[in-house]
C-alpha cells in the first residue's frame, strides 16, 4: 500500500524534528520545509533535500571566498543542476563563482547565467521583483501549469526559468506569460521535461 502525500509529509516532518535535537537543525529545518514542498513536486523528497543541502553549501563557499560573491550571485538547484544568476562587475568573478560551485559534492551541472554588469540600482531591483511576482501569480492562476515545479529569477529585466515541465506545451505557456510582462527584455529557460533522460 502506497502512503498518501499527507502521510509522507507528516513522517518527513517528524523525522526532521527528531534529528534536529541531535545538532543538525540548520540544514534539517530547511530540509523539512523542502520536503513539504517536494511532496507536491515532480522531484522526489530525497532529491529536494539534497538540492537544499547543495544550495546551502554553494552559498557558504561563496561567502567564504568573498562577501561580494555571496551577495551578488543567486543560486537555484534542481536535481543537482545549479543555476547561477545575478550580476558581477568583473569577468573573473563569474568564473570564480562557477569554480566554487563545482567543488560542492552532488553538483551534476552548472548553468552559468551570471551577468557581468553593474546592477541598475533600487529602481531596477524593484522592476525585477515586480516581473518575478507578476509571473509567479500568473502561473499560480493557471490550472494548466503546476507552478510549484518552477523557480523564477529576474536580473536586469532578464527572466530565468528553472523547473520540471509536464510537457513542451506547459513550457511554451510559461515562456509566453513571461515575454508579455512589461519590462522583460529576454526569457531564458532551463526547464526540463518530466521525461527528460538527463533526470
Amino acid at each position: 500500500m502506497t502512503p498518501s502525500r499527507s502521510t509522507v509529509l507528516l513522517l518527513s516532518l517528524g523525522l526532521t524534528g527528531a534529528l534536529a535535537t541531535s545538532g543538525c537543525a540548520p540544514v534539517l529545518i530547511g530540509g523539512a520545509a523542502t520536503a513539504g514542498v517536494a511532496v507536491a513536486q515532480e522531484r522526489t523528497i530525497g532529491d529536494a533535500i539534497d538540492d537544499t543541502v547543495i544550495q546551502a553549501r554553494v552559498k557558504d563557499r561563496l561567502l567564504q571566498q568573498s562577501g561580494n560573491l555571496f551577495l551578488r550571485v543567486g543560486t537555484e538547484v534542481l536535481e543537482g543542476r545549479v543555476l547561477l544568476t545575478g550580476s558581477v562587475t568583473a569577468p573573473q568573478d563569474r568564473v570564480e563563482a562557477v569554480r566554487i560551485t563545482w567543488t560542492v559534492p552532488g553538483v551534476r551541472e552548472v548553468l552559468n547565467e551570471i551577468q557581468v554588469a553593474e546592477r541598475g540600482g533600487v529602481a531596477n531591483a524593484l522592476v525585477d521583483a515586480r516581473i518575478t511576482t507578476t509571473l509567479r501569480f500568473q502561473l499560480m492562476g493557471d490550472r494548466a501549469i503546476s507552478d510549484i515545479n518552477y523557480s523564477i529569477e529576474t536580473v536586469n529585466g532578464i527572466v530565468y526559468l528553472m523547473g520540471i515541465a509536464q510537457n513542451q506545451v506547459e513550457v511554451d505557456r510559461i515562456v509566453g506569460y513571461a515575454r508579455n510582462i512589461n519590462g522583460v527584455r529576454q526569457v531564458i529557460s532551463h526547464v526540463v521535461l518530466r521525461n527528460d533522460p538527463r533526470r
